[in-house]
């Protein structure tokens, strides 16, 4: 292969990564539209009698198609395109076309047979899928390609990295490839768990190969991959916050040291915690339950290193900007930047997001907010705020730098990411308020209206806050599809078009510690080797006691 065609070119690139982008904006726009209708049955307003989408048939169906479609499809799209193409520009490589337009091909294929299944209303088993509820053969094997498809984009990055270091021996990786690497490998060791259940339970069941599964070990396997693709969905926007931020800030990073240990702590800490979510469950010692809640408080220490360095990046720019006085570096940042403003926004949701989460790794804590209405406001504050916001102010300049057109509104990008943020404040305020009174999680309350007032006493506050909190966020959607569709069809061309913002970093180091966390191998090879030590034992107990269950299918 010559030199020439190994240099990354621009064009074809941009098509790929706008390709993922835009299929995730797709699941966003419906899964998004089916979200306000969840908030409204935690406010109390039964709508799904109305029929207001044909292909709803139940509130269940309704939250498994929100789930997956936001939760999974989106995040997944999203950071395919967005960590493919970042590290294949940062490091001027060009990706294996072929290979790369195949695993599109291969992610949309699983999209369409797991959201057929879904509309069909085969298997509303929601996104967190084990037995004994037991959906379409479809949906499992849609969702298998959807996670096998994401692990050839890993490959790739990888590989293109591979090829970097041969044609640059003694320097270490570049920032945001470096970041990007990691949260692939880390995701290769994670999507383990929900492989094995798919591939080797699931599928085979869905297909009446198997009369029965065991619900404990689907559920254990889930649950390996089930929390680390939370750090799966973090960690891009990590690489924003550490990678470009400190850019569009006019600021540096403040320590590439620490940025690196970060994701190497992330890698070896992310997916040893998945007994965390099964404090209840019988058949799992109390002592790997304790053991997963530890590691998990470990996770947290990236995240706190993170409030630091990110903290001083943004200082050092906002002081660049005129910023005087211990606080006075804030107001200089530019907040008129909608893609600024969002990810600033994103970073307080992650504040309480953090401590939330803190609160649900507690081995004693968990126990009484299990099951409640706290869980999904945990968790729409974490992905739908930190997450979800930083992805969408993210799109402010990376939209237009992908299709090469001016942004269309700046003022409607500023209305959609303060509207999501205070949208998000509402609803993740009232939802951890209902489950501080044990108000249920997953439940279609707004059918037994008549019994809330005597089961649910004092809810009414919060359970306003929810609903309109939805309906903000509704408006929010609203807002971000009228910039995104203005600036494909009406933004002027080759106007204003952004760079993608790469950090100056001038304290990037060849040597010492940088050296040392980039033998990725040797740290993959250690976070693999953690895994197996808190999860082998405790499976093969569960194998050993093997009960098989036939499959539900309730709807």
């Amino acid at each position: 292969m010559s030199r020439k065609s190994k240099v990354f070119t621009g064009l074809p690139e941009k098509k790929l990564a706008l390709a993922f982008i835009l299929t995730a904006f797709a699941a966003l726009f419906l899964g998004s539209n089916l979200g306000p209708f969840q908030a409204f049955n935690y406010a109390g307003l039964n709508i799904y009698h109305l029929k207001f989408m044909p292909f709803v048939n139940s509130y269940y169906q309704g939250l498994t198609l929100h789930g997956v479609l936001n939760a999974l499809v989106f995040t997944t799209f999203f950071i395919s395109g967005l960590l493919w193409y970042l590290p294949a520009k940062e490091m001027n490589i060009r990706p294996n076309m072929t290979f790369s337009w195949i695993s599109y091909f291969v992610m949309l294929l699983g999209l369409v047979m797991a959201a057929v299944a879904i509309l069909a209303n085969t298997s509303n088993v929601m996104y967190t899928f084990y037995a004994p509820l037991k959906g379409h053969w479809g949906f499992y094997l849609g969702l298998a390609l959807v996670v096998v498809a994401s692990l050839m984009v890993a490959f790739e990055v990888v590989r293109m990295r591979q090829v970097w270091k041969k044609e640059n021996p003694g320097k270490v990786t570049p920032i945001v490839t470096f970041m990007s690497v990691m949260l692939w490998l880390m995701w290769a060791i994670a999507s383990v768990g929900i492989v094995v259940e798919v591939v080797v339970f699931l599928i085979p069941w869905s297909f009446g190969l198997l009369d029965g599964v065991d619900p404990q070990i689907t559920k254990s396997l889930f649950w390996w991959t089930g929390h680390p693709i939370v750090y799966f969905w973090l960690l891009p926007a990590y690489v924003s916050w550490y990678g470009l931020m400190p850019k569009q800030v006019k600021g540096e990073l403040a320590s590439d040291s620490l940025t690196r240990l970060v994701f190497v702590l992330f890698l070896l800490f992310s997916t040893p915690v998945g007994f965390h979510h099964q404090f209840t469950d019988p058949g799992i010692p109390a002592g790997w339950k304790m053991l997963h809640s530890m590691m998990t408080m470990f996770v947290g220490v990236p995240s706190l290193i993170t409030a630091f360095t990110i903290g001083a990046s943004l200082e050092l720019g906002g002081r660049a900007l005129g910023g005087k006085g211990v606080l006075g570096w804030i107001k200089k940042l530019p907040w008129n930047d909608p893609s600024v403003a969002g990810q600033l926004m994103a970073m307080l949701l992650f504040i309480p997001a953090g401590a939330g989460g803190i609160v649900l790794g507690s081995f004693n804590l968990n126990i009484m907010l299990h099951n409640t209405a706290w869980i999904p406001g945990h968790f729409h504050i974490t992905v739908g705020g930190a997450v979800t916001l930083t992805f969408i102010a993210m799109t402010f300049w990376l939209l237009p730098h992908l299709t090469n057109r001016k942004l269309f509104s700046k003022r409607l990008a500023l209305g959609t990411v303060w509207s999501w943020f205070i949208g998000m404040i509402f609803f993740s305020t009232g939802m951890h308020w209902e489950g501080l009174l044990l108000i249920p999680r997953r439940a279609h309350i707004s059918n037994m209206a008549e019994n809330l007032q005597g089961v649910y006493a004092g809810a009414e506050f919060p359970m306003m806050l929810t609903g309109i909190g939805g309906g903000i966020l509704w408006l929010s959607i609203a807002l971000f599809f009228t910039v995104i569709l203005g600036t494909i069809f009406l933004g002027k061309k080759d106007v204003d078009v952004p760079e993608v913002p790469f950090v100056d970093n001038k304290w990037a180091s060849d040597t010492g510690l940088a050296a040392a966390m980039d033998k990725i191998w040797a740290w993959f090879a250690v976070a693999a080797l953690l895994v197996a030590v808190v999860y082998a034992p405790t499976l093969y107990e569960l194998f050993s006691t093997y009960v098989s269950i036939p499959g539900q299918t309730p709807w």
